[in-house]
């Protein structure tokens, strides 16, 4: 029976030590996670801040594309609106400078036209050509320059002349066609800018 008590008080020192241990382990176990706990809350709050801010900048790349994209759509529809006013104008003036009867200032624009084309050729040993309606007018001015000739063809202009040098090389078209083609831009260009558009 001695023997018998003396096994009970050694299991129970044992259990109690054990449970000593036990309660020391997870004591010591919960004080090492409150600490990393404690220790991990600024990292969590460092990434949360990090998360929000990403998301912000993220936010107001998406608000600035919108907004790009909004003024993109804006500025071709200015720029499209202005394209056909432009056309417009262009057809109406043509259609003007069809319809124009030609008097002594046209026949001056016809000399002006020739001088300045055989200027850039550098020769006035070239064939000329021109539109059926100014035939004559182009005819009676060529033999002011030595060397000159009229083409038979007649070329679909209105008005003007193309002029090419008589061995083919060189060819300079100097029809109302081509000069309004050529300044076409620069029209473009002054509208554009008068109306704050494509700058």
């Amino acid at each position: 029976m001695l023997s018998d008590s003396l096994l009970a008080k050694s299991i129970d020192k044992i259990l109690e030590k054990t449970e000593k241990e036990i309660l020391i382990n997870l004591e010591n176990s919960f004080s090492t996670a409150k600490q990393t706990l404690d220790d991990s809350i600024p990292k969590l709050e460092q990434e949360f801040e990090k998360i929000i801010s990403d998301g912000k900048k993220e936010a107001e790349k998406i608000e600035k594309q919108i907004i790009g994209s909004s003024d993109l759509e804006v500025r071709n529809k200015q720029l499209l609106a202005l394209e056909m006013a432009i056309g417009e104008v262009f057809t109406k003036a043509l259609d003007q400078i069809a319809n124009t009867k030609h008097n002594e200032d046209y026949s001056n624009l016809i000399k002006t036209l020739l001088d300045e084309s055989t200027k850039i050729l550098g020769t006035t040993k070239v064939i000329v050509y021109t539109n059926s309606k100014d035939k004559d007018l182009v005819q009676s001015l060529l033999s002011k320059y030595t060397g000159a000739e009229l083409s038979s063809q007649s070329i679909n202009c209105l008005g003007g002349v193309i002029v090419k040098s008589k061995d083919g090389a060189m060819k300079f078209d100097n029809t109302i066609d081509a000069r309004i083609q050529r300044l076409k831009p620069l029209i473009r260009k002054q509208i554009s800018s008068k109306f704050g558009v494509g700058n």
